[in-house]
């Protein structure tokens, strides 16, 4: 009975055009390549004269046994494996070597997440496709109080890169392209929510997360309201100018808040 669901489903899929599970391929992950800093151990079946415990210098170039000087920086783990067999069999020394690197510690390339994060830190692109979005969720995804706004920061083609990203945005069709590749250097900030301030005679004051096109009225009812003795007349809004004066508004309770902004909130006078 349930093969023949399975089937059936199948069959339909192919009627509508859509791949089945078997036909999607996967797309396969582009492996890590050895960078200046890595920690890699080098083993030979059967020869263990041949093993090699060591780090990457900034050149990517290693002292290896019977072979000399060869370039390790730069290659895949695979593309290293082969590059010390050839050699050892061209060269005669061992007839059929089978040769494994083990990563004992990544350092080659590495980005820093900082800021409102779960857990800040460096950590390594251990995969030449990694993403921003994969950067930002290895180091635990914005913690509580964090930004809806993340700023990547490094170089490309030597000069200074910034890319400011929206992060829901990033998770639609058209924000896709903002989730670019990181690069070895690069610094992911996740700044804190932008905050307004309310205070008077309200329920509940305080610092509050300004919301995405926040007006007046949400901000107020995000404060519990006014008490039996707060007044709409005369609520003033103290916002501070890019100059750094500051402006005393007389808003609609339809205006946006701005980050920063001071709400009060007067007591009504009968």
């Amino acid at each position: 009975m349930l093969r023949r669901f399975l089937l059936a489903a199948l069959g339909l899929l192919a009627t509508l055009g859509l791949p089945a599970w078997s036909q999607v391929p996967a797309a396969p992950a582009a492996e890590y390549r050895l960078g200046a800093g890595d920690a890699l151990r080098v083993i030979v079946f059967q020869n263990p004269d041949l093993s090699l415990e060591t780090r990457l210098p900034e050149s990517g170039i290693v002292n290896y046994p019977l072979l000399g000087n060869i370039r390790l920086g730069g290659l895949t783990v695979n593309a290293a494996e082969k590059l010390i067999a050839d050699g050892l069999r061209n060269g005669n020394f061992v007839r059929q070597p089978q040769v494994s690197i083990a990563l004992l510690q990544v350092r080659g390339s590495q980005v820093s997440v900082l800021g409102h994060v779960n857990r800040p830190g460096r950590y390594p692109i251990e995969l030449a496709e990694t993403r921003l979005s994969d950067m930002l969720a290895t180091a635990g995804g914005a913690a509580i109080g964090g930004a809806d706004q993340v700023v990547l920061v490094g170089q490309r083609d030597g000069k200074p890169f910034r890319l400011e990203v929206d992060l829901p945005a990033l998770f639609t069709a058209a924000g896709r392209e903002k989730d670019v590749l990181v690069m070895n250097g690069d610094t992911l900030w996740v700044d804190r929510q932008p905050i307004v301030y309310i205070y008077g005679e309200v329920q509940r004051p305080g610092p509050m997360r300004l919301e995405r096109e926040m007006t007046l009225l949400q901000a107020l009812a995000t404060g519990g309201g006014l008490t039996m003795r707060g007044t709409e007349r005369g609520i003033r809004v103290h916002r501070r100018e890019p100059d750094g004066s500051t402006t005393v508004l007389t808003p609609a309770m339809t205006d946006k808040l701005r980050e920063g902004d001071v709400v009060y909130v007067r007591e009504s006078l009968f």
